[in-house]
């Protein structure tokens, strides 16, 4: 089973998204919001301190991203463009355009805008993490591995090891599955309660098949930290590939109990439902 990526926060912005390292809408949240918080104080001082062309480039990039997130692509298109032309030297638009030329299916739009990002802002570990997720997600695999090492190295990154654990899901996508538990293993070694991590590292064993050696991780994880459904999901598989009825049941009863409405419970409900309410072939 292959783990989707997980969305990771770099400095306050979320730095991937959905599928693997899926479409990064989510990591522009925070530019959408920036100076939206509050209506006096320091966004009032910022919107004085701009010229008329920085103001407008600013206005349309948050009424750009906002459109985007909605899946607008078209009013978003118009904003974010527009934003271009004004302020053609912010780094945060050219990264919204890649994610919307990305959502467009125009490879080589997505390309350059990123790599105008990282030009204009060579230290920023958003837009290395999702230049990263891009590449991986379009099969340039090694490429999105140095990237994301890259982000993991720079310290103006706040959590180097989601970094790391991007990274592992990449270069497990790419089959180098030793490369990809070591770089777990360096995301554990920062932060031993990240949960996406574990999990990673855990469901990367247990599809090796070393249960015992994946049982022990998510032991060792849920016995001090909060459960995630993931993590209860992988600890019911485990089980029952160990032939641990007690333990499958109890990970069961906790994945009903904490998580009733997730997409787990519906999994793991679906798997054991009786052979006669299967459809045959």
């Amino acid at each position: 089973m292959m783990k989707t990526l997980k969305i990771a926060r770099v400095g306050g912005h979320v730095v991937s998204g959905v599928g693997f390292v899926g479409v990064a809408v989510a990591a522009l949240a925070t530019v959408a919001l920036a100076g939206c918080v509050s209506s006096g104080g320091r966004d009032s001082n910022l919107k004085d301190s701009m010229s008329k062309d920085e103001s407008a480039g600013h206005a349309n990039k948050q009424l750009g991203t906002v459109y985007l997130r909605q899946g607008n692509l078209a009013l978003a298109k118009e904003k974010l463009e527009r934003a271009e032309r004004y302020t053609p030297r912010d780094p945060e638009v050219h990264m919204a355009l890649a994610v919307l030329y990305e959502r467009l299916d125009i490879p080589k739009e997505v390309d350059s805008h990123y790599r105008t990002a990282i030009r204009l802002a060579p230290k920023d570990p958003a837009v290395l993490n999702n230049y990263a997720g891009y590449l991986c997600r379009t099969g340039r695999l090694e490429e999105g591995v140095e990237r994301f090492l890259e982000a993991a190295r720079n310290p103006l990154y706040r959590t180097p090891e989601m970094a790391y654990t991007n990274a592992g899901v990449c270069l497990r996508k790419a089959n180098k599955l030793d490369e990809a538990a070591g770089s777990f293993q360096r995301a554990l070694a920062i932060r031993a309660n990240n949960a996406e991590a574990t999990f990673q590292a855990a469901d990367l064993e247990f599809d090796r098949g070393d249960a015992a050696k994946a049982r022990a991780l998510v032991d060792k994880y849920l016995g001090t930290y909060d459960a995630t459904a993931d993590l209860l999901l992988l600890a019911v598989r485990i089980a029952r590939a160990q032939g641990d009825r007690v333990a499958e049941d109890k990970f069961t009863r906790r994945l009903r109990v904490e998580f009733p409405n997730s997409q787990q419970l519906r999994s793991l409900s679906s798997e054991s439902a009786p052979t006669s309410n299967r459809t045959p072939g």
